[in-house]
């Protein structure tokens, strides 16, 4: 067997993921990727009443909660034709939308920074020099030398007290950093300007669905009713000072999109070009297409258009239809499942099977048999093509079916860069394609605000359709797809209805596009096929491995081990 380093679990993302690199030398050969926790809401789900499958199924993910619950809402709709308000998608619209803002500002400095920031080379910083960089490239006012003092002063306390807190655990000085320290000091200044920031925007949530995280929702529309008077009436839960809040919310997030996020990424990613040469992945790309201005019935309206684009051809966009089995199907080669007809057959999600059967080793092991099944996560496919989904598909089907605002970011963005299209399909290019996007939603948002102030103006106070919310006006049986674009990429969920209850339940999340093992075809999955060809500084500190898998977005912190057969164990970090 060649030479495996092992990353497991990856930190800094939401759930279990173990990576198995195959070495050449210092270069990445192949990669294996295996989800390591079991989800099973689908079988959980199975005999419930669909009209309460969001509040389940919105516990699939600890951080995109509410892209969860408006799935799942969607997909009972389509499957009782049930049609939706225009306030309620104008507010469905301006939720999902935060959740994507929230969602990248704090992968961006949270989750993905510290693969390109060295926190610890920013006590080398000078503060003038670094409140010089600061305002030559944004006029976010936080930017003076006594700031960036008091941010560096802060880091000097964690490290002179032993122990860098937050920031613990970072491979510091490894040679694949490139920022100087004043770069360094201005990026973590708003690393924690970040976290001070998110405790704002998560209000809108709190003041459309209730709570977060885990807002409300109700298939039919949203429940929130409207009052035109201020401080409300018995029971109402948005009045027009709430409103005005959204208001508020809304222009703070577009602030901080504007004048730190963008000029951050861009001032980063000058120092890492040569990143626009790697972590392609598959090449094709699939959006479901989602934020509707005419209703999820009429894609022509989406503000993110669904289409698939195969082999990088941004000239042929081709069509998606996900309630087609032909189109979509999930296979099970290298998973710990079983499907009644075989493991080599593949599924439609409606006729979607969750039968869970382990056969890997037991723990702890070595390696993965990686001839065998490795990963609790299926391989999902479009026409038998592995597809990769998120920001950057997203912001590559908007550019090739020509919208203006989009186009005109990607090319400034390249022009400042000095790089190619070509750069697009890169590690480089998913985390700036996340960014461009971000400003997309956040300018958006003020018009899907305007439009329900004017709705509610006009006499409009409608959030909720109740027809056919009774099982008695139902159908004995019937199905349907909900499909919207979660920021991590295309999810969809796919329900069928069985005298009033599920019957059958399935959720393709974008990471089991992404993350999924390879299929009976020996095609890789987009993380697998975007490792290889990595080098490695270090083996025993694989920065290079963190950064394209965490320019997917995956999620959150727990444990790392990296070991090789030779040496064993060569770290172990954990956050206490």
């Amino acid at each position: 067997m060649a030479e495996r380093i092992v990353v497991d679990p990856i930190t800094r993302i939401e759930g279990h993921l173990r990576i198995e690199a195959e070495m050449d030398g210092e270069v990445v050969r192949a990669a294996y990727a295996s989800g390591t926790m079991v989800r099973g809401i689908e079988i959980i789900l199975k005999g419930r009443d669909p009209r309460d499958a969001w509040a389940y199924a919105q516990r699939i993910c600890g951080v995109c909660t509410l892209v969860h619950a408006l799935c799942s809402v969607r997909a009972v709709e389509n499957a009782l034709a049930i049609n939706v308000p225009t306030n309620a998608e104008l507010i469905r619209n301006l939720m999902s939308a935060a959740q994507h803002v929230h969602d990248h500002v704090m992968h961006f400095y949270h989750l993905h920074a510290l693969d390109w920031v060295d926190v610890v080379s920013a006590l080398k910083a000078d503060p003038r020099q670094t409140s010089t960089l600061a305002q030559s490239i944004s006029p976010y006012p936080k930017s003076s030398p006594g700031y960036f003092a008091e941010v560096r002063q802060r880091l000097a306390a964690f490290v002179e007290s032993g122990q860098l807190g937050i920031f613990a655990n970072g491979y510091w000085g490894h040679p694949a950093y490139k920022l100087p320290p004043e770069a360094n000091l201005m990026a973590l200044a708003h690393y924690l300007e970040a976290l001070t920031w998110q405790r704002e925007v998560v209000k809108l949530h709190t003041i459309f669905g209730g709570r977060n995280p885990h807002p409300n929702f109700v298939v039919g529309g949203v429940p929130a009713a409207i009052s035109v008077e201020s401080g409300g009436q018995a029971g109402t839960a948005l009045d027009m000072v709430g409103l005005a809040q959204v208001g508020e919310v809304i222009a703070s997030m577009r602030t901080f999109v504007d004048q730190v996020y963008l000029p951050d990424l861009l001032t980063i990613a000058s120092y890492y070009k040569e990143w626009a040469r790697q972590g392609e992945g598959v090449g094709n790309f699939l959006c479901y297409g989602d934020f509707p201005d005419n209703g999820i019935g009429d894609p022509t309206s989406y503000l993110i258009p669904g289409g698939v684009i195969i082999d990088r051809d941004l000239t042929n966009v081709q069509p998606l239809n996900p309630s087609d089995p032909a189109q979509i199907q999930e296979l099970i080669a290298h998973s710990w499942y079983d499907y009644t007809a075989g493991k080599e057959q593949p599924l439609h999600p409606y006729d979607g099977e969750t039968t869970l059967h382990y056969t890997g080793p037991e723990p702890p092991f070595e390696h993965l048999d990686v001839a065998a099944s490795y990963s609790w996560l299926k391989s999902p496919r479009w026409r038998g093509r592995p597809m990769e989904v998120g920001p950057l598909a997203r912001m590559l089907l908007l550019y090739a079916t020509g919208h203006t605002a989009a186009r005109s970011l990607v090319d400034a963005t390249l022009h400042k860069l000095d790089l190619p299209v070509e750069a697009l399909f890169s590690t480089l290019g998913r985390t700036a394609a996340r960014g461009l996007e971000t400003k997309l939603f956040a300018d958006a948002m003020s018009g899907w605000y305007d439009r329900l102030l004017a709705n509610i103006k006009g006499g409009d106070l409608t959030t909720f359709n109740g027809e056919r919310w009774e099982p008695a006006t139902w159908p004995d049986r019937c199905r349907g797809v909900g499909f919207m674009e979660a920021p991590r990429g295309g999810l969809a969920h796919w329900v069928s209805i069985e005298d009033g209850r599920i019957a059958n339940y399935q959720a393709v999340v974008p990471s089991t596009w992404n993350a999924g093992p390879r299929d009976a075809k020996g095609q890789p999955g987009p993380y697998e096929a975007a490792l290889a060809g990595h080098h490695l500084h270090d083996p025993k500190q694989p920065i290079e491995l963190l950064r394209t898998i965490h320019s997917f977005d995956p999620c959150i912190a727990c444990a790392v081990h990296v070991s090789d057969p030779a040496q064993g164990e060569l770290v172990q970090v954990r956050i206490q």
